[in-house]
């Protein structure tokens, strides 16, 4: 790592030791850990801002370069700040900013403070993009643009959700009616865009609405290839030698259920005694780059596997409440 941002990070450690235990001087063994859990949350934030910037502008692409000059519209809250735009002639960056505010809202309260700011700055920085940054027109055929300019929205939803943050938040929204009502994450996002898409066709026409279904088809698909969908969630085991900081990590600081496993060692002489515990969590796709990040700090060599969780039935698979930590 670089000298100067060493030093920095070493700093930080110190100042924040030195403000827990004021009476007493702080050891350079008490300073190693600290450091390295800032090491990790430095690496982990700079590739979730990397993929959101991608994103961002990938989005400012399908937006500027496909469907505002053709006056296409998209589902979700870019389909209303579209629709918006097109009746009070309001700057689109501006309605980007202001159509999401509720969903970002929500977000604080039903996934965390950290998403949502995440979501704010990505957010604020496509309507920037959209308002300042000049991309080419690609072509006048709708076909290609719904598709393509579908196609570049997505990926940059998608890329954004990889982050950590959304651009679009009617995905928040979904999640939380979704745990309201007895509907799936998918049929609350088809409900909200039948209203976008019928309003569509009132105010522009239906030959515009149609397409725009074509756009948010190909978002949609996309969204699906890079984050495996907004609605599934992740079976995550870990193994390590760490087991029972994990545990701890995954019950009180993310405030999710696990499921300890006894492990034995299969390579070896390992295999014939007690090795160590094996953790099974559930997390959603949304929370897992924090998990990720949080296993890292604890254990870098952790064994981890994670695969698509399609259906669930039973069990605790929300957050605890907070009441239940005390």
């Amino acid at each position: 790592m670089n000298p100067f941002l060493s030093k920095i990070l070493v700093d930080l450690a110190r100042k924040r030791l030195e403000k827990k235990q004021t009476n007493k001087p702080v050891s350079k063994k008490q300073i190693v850990p600290l450091v390295r859990i800032f090491q990790v949350e430095l690496a982990h934030a700079l590739k979730e801002y990397i993929f959101i910037i991608i994103g961002v502008f990938s989005a400012g692409f399908g937006l500027k370069g496909f469907l505002l000059p053709n006056h296409f519209i998209d589902g979700g809250a870019t389909g209303i700040s579209l629709l918006l735009e097109h009746i009070t002639s309001i700057n689109l960056g501006l309605l980007l900013v202001l159509v999401n505010l509720p969903f970002i809202i929500i977000a604080s309260r039903t996934i965390g403070n950290k998403f949502a700011i995440k979501s704010i700055a990505a957010i604020t920085l496509l309507a920037f993009v959209v308002h300042f940054v000049n991309y080419p027109i690609v072509t006048e055929d709708k076909l290609l643009i719904a598709v393509f300019g579908g196609f570049f929205l997505g990926l940059g939803i998608g890329m954004s959700m990889r982050g950590g943050s959304v651009i679009d938040g009617t995905e928040v929204l979904a999640i939380f009616l979704s745990r309201k009502l007895s509907l799936t994450i998918g049929d609350v996002l088809l409900l909200i865009n039948i209203v976008i898409f019928s309003v569509g066709a009132y105010i522009l026409s239906i030959e515009t609405a149609l397409y725009a279904i074509l756009t948010y088809l190909a978002a949609a698909k996309t969204v699906d290839f890079i984050v495996d969908g907004v609605e599934e969630y992740v079976g995550v085991t870990i193994i390590s030698n760490k087991h029972e900081d994990l545990r701890i990590m995954i019950t009180e600081k993310l405030r999710r259920a696990c499921t300890i496993y006894a492990g034995k060692g299969g390579y070896g002489t390992q295999g014939k005694s007690y090795d160590k515990d094996i953790i099974y969590t559930i997390v959603t796709r949304l929370e897992l780059a924090k998990l990720q990040t949080e296993v890292d700090k604890i254990d870098r060599n952790a064994f981890i596997i994670m695969g698509i969780v399609k259906d669930l039935k039973g069990g605790m698979i929300k957050k605890k409440p907070l009441k239940e930590q005390h």
